[in-house]
């Protein structure tokens, strides 16, 4: 398991889990921008996104703009910090989640999905690997393996595993859906779980929670006991990782407009999708549940979700954007050559 760093987007693996097996989620934002998905079918990974219009992923320029000395927690979300010490809380959760994910399992889903799929590299789909080389420099982080797999379900997800480098699993279908900007946004989402480290929580929760229900009597009281908590951590961190898309398109609307298409776009209707209705549909949405009754049906329509709302994540990175944090990490951003490459 990766030691450093789910849709929820899950760096450490980005799988879904059901009560029969365990299995690589061939559908998830998630894509780490992913779609909201009830409890026992976690899926991390991110984005589903847009147009087509864009055929060409080439860099847009010869200098990107980078954050000097970047850390996780100069953009995690506060919910993320919250429910990541509570995670931290729980005796034994790490040794029972090693004990749960054994070499097997590992190999399994990692020969799974490079069996399966194209590798990216300079001379393979060489701009798709510019832009994810692109969004690595800025988030000042190792660029992780890129492999391209045929699906119809738009998805994109982040496996780590145990002494091997973290790689990063695009559908065809996403591919097709999503602009130039719009997906650098989703590669970028993806390398914010594993900026922050949240593979090794996401795998955790995951195999934990399949495990847990395995087991008589203990197994499922502790997988009650886990499953709020967990899904309320994966729904945080996915806010983290829009935060992450957003450091990296430095354009809420391009952020924005991945999560509008995952609501309800496709590429017939892409340029007639309005990003300002979007937000101004995420007000409503907010008025709608501000009262007692309404609170109580958000509470519900969320709590089993393992992704926050399309309309809340668009309000969330519209707010975070005017923010004097947001300022602040510009002012902190350089220009560097996009030939150059630069870690912490």
């Amino acid at each position: 398991m990766a030691s450093s760093s789910l849709s929820l987007s899950l760096p450490s693996k980005l799988i879904r889990v059901s009560d029969e097996k365990t299995r690589i989620s061939s559908s998830s934002s998630n894509i780490g921008f992913g779609c909201s998905k009830k409890n026992r079918r976690l899926r991390v990974s991110f984005c589903r996104a847009a147009n087509a219009s864009s055929s060409s992923f080439s860099s847009s320029s010869s200098s990107v703009v980078v954050f000097r000395n970047l850390d996780a927690d100069d953009f995690r979300h506060p919910l993320d910090k919250q429910n990541t010490l509570l995670l931290r809380a729980i005796p034994g959760l790490n040794e029972v989640g090693k004990a749960l994910l054994g070499s097997m399992t590992e190999q399994i889903m990692l020969l799974e999905n490079i069996g399966t799929s194209v590798l990216v590299s300079k001379n393979q789909i060489p701009e798709l690997h510019n832009l994810m080389t692109e969004a690595a420099q800025i988030l000042s982080i190792e660029a992780p393996d890129l492999y391209i797999r045929q699906s119809p379900v738009p998805n994109a997800y982040t496996l780590a595993i145990s002494g091997k480098k973290p790689f990063v699993v695009v559908h065809t279908s996403l591919v097709e859906l999503l602009t130039r900007k719009e997906l650098q946004a989703v590669l970028a989402h993806e390398l914010g779980h594993l900026k922050c480290d949240h593979g090794l929580w996401l795998t955790f929760a995951n195999i934990l929670t399949l495990g847990a229900y395995s087991l008589p009597g203990l197994g499922g009281f502790l997988a009650q006991s886990l499953e709020e908590q967990l899904l309320r951590w994966l729904r945080a961190a996915e806010l983290t990782c829009d935060r992450a898309a957003l450091l990296v398109a430095q354009d809420p609307k391009v952020v924005i407009s991945v999560l509008m298409k995952l609501s309800g776009g496709c590429p017939s209707l892409a340029d007639q999708l309005n990003v300002d209705a979007f937000l101004e549909q995420a007000r409503s949405y907010d008025k709608a549940s501000s009262s007692p009754v309404g609170w109580y049906i958000r509470n519900a329509q969320t709590r089993q979700l393992s992704h926050p709302l399309p309309v809340l994540r668009a309000r969330e990175i519209d707010e975070w954007s005017r923010s004097q944090e947001y300022k602040t990490l510009l002012g902190r951003a350089m220009k560097m050559d996009a030939k150059q490459t630069v870690y912490n």
